[in-house]
């Protein structure tokens, strides 16, 4: 788990520090906010691997933003636990209602944080582990980041292969051009959609040599979608 980015959203500093010094030692990016404007901004520049959000914040409260980035099609795959000191169960259950994963009740310990980190990860992202992803005889490996085709290594551009290796993990969903620009190159690049169509064209070119072009379709009106189906 080594690597994942953790937004912390909590507006006590000394809670920020304890939290950060604990997920710094489980080898966790760190990335913090000390309110949901704040956070928000953070988003911006690009998806964390999970939001721990506190309950109290000034302003915007933990729980209005937990529903708020659960119905932004940009953030609603990001898992979120509450932090707070809100222990009754009405209160447990409005926060899991609002779209929270998990709910950790102030105090705790960090080594308790950071087990259920690790528990949230692994049931909300399976598909960002490090297995080859496979379509037909077409592999992606995101541990080597190699893509290739009856062994035979296809060579591509980082664009592609991000490009592809969101495709090969959301087949079978048309993504409008904005919606890819979003989750690929994030919402902090500002850039023509047709920038879409270039890296969609010169992907299907790479997949072309061994008639794999056609698992990205042109869905008229709509965009793109990843299907090994005609």
């Amino acid at each position: 788990m080594s690597g994942k980015k953790i937004l912390v959203v909590e507006d006590e500093q000394a809670i920020r520090d304890m939290v950060g010094f604990a997920l710094s030692r489980a080898g966790f990016e760190l990335v913090e906010a000390e309110d949901a404007r704040e956070a928000q901004e953070r988003l911006e520049e690009g998806l964390p691997d999970l939001v721990l959000l506190d309950w109290m914040l000034p302003g915007m409260s933990g729980i209005d933003l937990a529903r708020r980035l659960k119905r932004d099609e940009y953030t609603r795959d990001v898992p979120i636990i509450m932090l707070t000191a809100r222990g009754e169960e009405d209160d447990r259950v409005g926060g899991l209602e609002a779209g929270a994963d998990d709910y950790v009740t102030k105090p705790f310990s960090p080594r308790e944080l950071v087990a259920r980190i690790k528990a949230v990860l692994r049931r909300a992202q399976p598909e960002q582990e490090d297995e080859p992803l496979v379509v037909e005889q077409l592999s992606l490996d995101p541990a080597s980041h190699r893509v290739s085709v009856k062994n035979e290594n296809l060579e591509m551009g980082p664009t592609e292969f991000r490009l592809l290796h969101f495709f090969m993990t959301h087949p079978e969903r048309v993504y409008s051009r904005s919606q890819l620009l979003d989750c690929v190159w994030g919402r902090n690049t500002y850039v023509e959609e047709r920038t879409v169509d270039v890296h969609i064209l010169r992907l299907r070119k790479v997949l072309a040599r061994f008639g794999y072009d056609r698992f990205v379709q042109t869905v008229r009106g709509a965009g793109y979608r990843f299907s090994a189906e005609a």
